[in-house]
């Protein structure tokens, strides 16, 4: 189901986070969707609904085509719809635009549904699904005091990131902290640009190898304000396109 733009402009401050508008980046985009003929789920204002691909786009003439069924019910209550939603998934990314100006252009037995190439994306990452491990050359940490001894100050190594938690690793020396319990006003530092505070609900412990000399936190965020999760959003964002880059794609 497509997000619900209005209340998510409301709660962020707006819809910049996650917007999708300079051309290029919009023809990458539909270029990965179309490449890897990826499920496009299309979504009437009405109700209607149809599952497709996207079969091509031609930026010179502005138009998009998905692939359809020449007589499918669906596909005739999509065009009567006043408007209508893309939404694909691309790994643990959710993109969504609008399909305006549906029409069916029929071919024999086939036919193309066409609209209006989008002029905006929107891209969402799944909130319970990708996490993202800090680049190599930078050390993450969440600096918090320890909740059973206070005059513990603790600095500890970040392993990974996601909008709704992330893994902290604590060293065998340190005194270990039981599951459930919450650790307030925490400072995680991310990089130069990404600094939150933060509470944290330990979920679970969990040992990496017997070489590690400590285990894996696995640590909820309790209730993130707005501005945490739009750097968190940002900062997973960076990270995934600096990966890419690092692996030449």
């Amino acid at each position: 189901m497509p997000m619900p733009l209005d209340a998510l402009a409301a709660t962020h401050g707006g819809l910049d986070d996650f917007r999708i508008s300079a051309v290029p980046e919009v023809l990458a985009m539909l270029k990965r969707l179309q490449d890897g003929n990826v499920i496009v789920h299309l979504n009437g204002s009405d109700g209607a609904t149809y599952t497709t691909t996207l079969w091509s786009f031609d930026p010179v003439r502005g138009v998009i085509g998905f692939s359809a069924e020449a007589e499918s019910n669906q596909v005739q209550s999509l065009v009567e719809s006043a408007d209508a939603v893309a939404v694909a998934y691309l790994d643990s990314i959710k993109l969504q635009f609008d399909a305006v100006g549906l029409v069916v252009v029929h071919n024999g037995r086939n036919a193309v549904l066409n609209c209006a190439m989008p002029r905006e994306l929107f891209r969402f990452q799944r909130r319970s699904g990708f996490r993202v491990r800090p680049l190599l050359r930078s050390t993450p940490m969440a600096r918090v005091r320890h909740p059973a001894i206070h005059e513990m100050p603790l600095a500890l190594r970040v392993l990974d990131v996601s909008i709704g938690g992330c893994a902290l690793f604590l060293p065998d020396d340190v005194p270990p902290l039981p599951a459930g319990v919450v650790l307030n006003g925490v400072q995680m530092d991310l990089d130069v640009d990404t600094r939150i505070h933060v509470a944290l609900r330990l979920q679970h412990v969990t040992s990496i190898n017997p070489d590690s000399r400590g285990v894996r936190l696995g640590c909820e965020i309790v209730n993130p304000a707005s501005d945490v999760t739009r750097a968190l959003q940002r900062y997973i964002d960076q990270t995934q396109k600096r990966q890419r880059l690092l692996a030449g794609g």
